[in-house]
């Protein structure tokens, strides 16, 4: 077993179970816990997310959790993984159902999907990526790889630089997203089956350096 401890962050929402099911598969500790001792004794982080940007923002501030995770990811450094909502959690601010406040992690926003006609809101399915960053997110994986979405709106980050893999959708969506140590990814990689937990693989082996 991997000696990298990797916690999710447990606010109350979002797809806990069965990020850690994935994970465990490869064989690495993981566990899920909002305490502050296990977030800052672990080595990489996760913040897996499903739901409305406000309810997100919302339950994690409500457990005192935004202040450990700005020291620990931003004064410490320490890597993490944003899933989904958790990535976009990662932005400056949100448009959906009003103007909020996200982490301010990577500088952006999220955004309506804005779509032709023939193309329905949210995007649910499966689509291929287009890999703009191989290190890390994507080592062990092909460009074209097919993840599985789910979502309604999307990360636009101010410099396109931190834009690590694009999916074709009538438009260009922000596929994932990396500045330094910290990194998301609007897919689900614990729904899409091998190349999700070639993308877990990929990232925990990776973020050894870190650790």
């Amino acid at each position: 077993m991997s000696k990298l401890r990797i916690v999710l962050i447990d606010y109350g929402v979002g797809n806990t179970r069965s990020v850690v099911n994935a994970i465990s598969q490869l064989d690495y500790r993981v566990s899920i816990s909002d305490k502050v001792a296990d977030i800052k004794s672990a080595d990489a982080l996760v913040l897996p997310g499903v739901g409305a940007f406000e309810t997100v923002m919302s339950n994690l501030r409500s457990r005192g959790l935004q202040e450990v995770l700005n020291e620990e990811v931003l004064v410490n450094q320490k890597p993490i993984l944003g899933i989904c909502a958790g990535m976009q959690m990662l932005a400056t601010s949100s448009e959906e159902n009003g103007h909020h406040e996200g982490l301010d992690w990577i500088k952006g926003r999220v955004v309506k999907l804005d779509l032709p006609a023939q193309y329905s809101v949210p995007h649910v399915g499966w689509n291929n990526i287009s890999v703009l960053k191989k290190d890390i997110l994507f080592t062990r994986l092909e460009n074209d790889s097919h993840f599985y979405f789910d979502h309604s709106y999307h990360f636009v980050p101010d410099n396109p630089a931190h834009i690590a893999a694009t999916c074709d959708y009538g438009v260009n969506v922000t596929a994932a997203v990396q500045d330094r140590h910290i990194f998301g990814v609007q897919f689900h990689p614990e729904k899409s089956q091998v190349n999700g937990l070639k993308l877990f693989r990929s990232i925990f082996s990776g973020l050894a350096q870190y650790a």
